[in-house]
């Protein structure tokens, strides 16, 4: 049982919270921007919770739509599904009752934020299959990852504001600037497979691609941001956070498999940040 156990958590990624992390900070942003300071413990539970339970779930719905891809690349080939430690069946179950728990929370909140779920859970099961078909999937990816902020304004105001829609533009600049660095450490087996990423698209302009989508991202934030109470904080974060572009800049530019997933699992801090700067903001 422990064993089964350890397999699902390995399954989800729970030893690697990178990856929720970068959905929770910008969807936490949002909810704080929304509620125009601390939004309450409510609030705060169901999306945290949230965010941990879709991001799992999503992680099983992924590795079932690329289990045949994934055993033809170095870093995955190991996952459990593909290894055939977890079968295809219980990989699907386990994220039917993950997704459930997440709609369970989600319905202590109201009908707006009910009706977005089904949105954001619509390009979640759409995303695996997108690596297939279009040439730059990360774009999908960055409107699933983004899909926190208009529920966390539909929660707290039960309408969606066009600030919800710039900071979700900029979120997805974010999503495609860490998810090209991530594409970037699989580049030879995907071009060996014939996988569509953003990274084989780009080709030489990657590393200028996404230096300039962190940069649309500070952009986009701060022209929505700055018109805030107290804007110094925002400005600091802004420092901040272009000190850790000009680093990742550094990490990628030899375009090494090191570098890239090195500059990819150091982006959750660039979101901290951001939403550091917009919690003192508020305070």
């Amino acid at each position: 049982m422990s064993t089964r156990f350890s397999l699902y958590l390995d399954l989800i990624r729970w030893s690697r919270p990178a990856g929720w992390l970068l959905l929770l900070w910008p969807t936490l942003a949002a909810l704080w921007l929304a509620a125009g300071g601390f939004p309450g413990w409510h609030l705060l539970g169901v999306f945290t919770l949230g965010t941990i339970l879709m991001r799992s779930a999503g992680c099983c719905i992924n590795d079932v739509a690329d289990r045949e891809f994934d055993r033809h690349v170095k870093r995955t080939a190991e996952r459990p599904i593909t290894s055939g430690k977890v079968s295809v069946r219980e990989a699907l179950a386990l994220g039917a009752v993950l997704a459930l728990l997440a709609f369970a929370l989600v319905l202590t909140t109201n009908a707006v934020t009910i009706l977005w779920s089904f949105a954001a859970l619509a390009v979640t099961l759409a995303y695996p299959y997108a690596k297939r078909y279009v040439s730059m999937p990360q774009a999908v990816l960055g409107v699933a990852f983004g899909m926190g902020i208009p529920m966390a304004f539909a929660a707290v105001q039960g309408q969606v504001p066009q600030m919800a829609w710039w900071l979700s533009l900029g979120n997805l600049f974010w999503v495609l600037a860490y998810d090209t660095e991530y594409a970037m450490v699989d580049r030879d087996d995907d071009l060996r497979i014939g996988m569509k990423t953003s990274a084989i698209t780009l080709g030489t302009w990657d590393v200028p691609a996404v230096l300039a989508f962190y940069l649309l991202l500070l952009a986009l934030w701060t022209w929505v941001i700055v018109p805030q109470p107290r804007a110094w904080p925002w400005w600091l974060g802004v420092a901040v956070a272009l000190g850790q572009v000009a680093w990742h800049a550094t990490l990628i530019k030899d375009r090494t498999r090191e570098g890239c997933f090195k500059a990819f699992r150091a982006n959750h801090w660039l979101g901290f940040t951001l939403f550091a700067a917009v919690v003192l903001g508020l305070a």
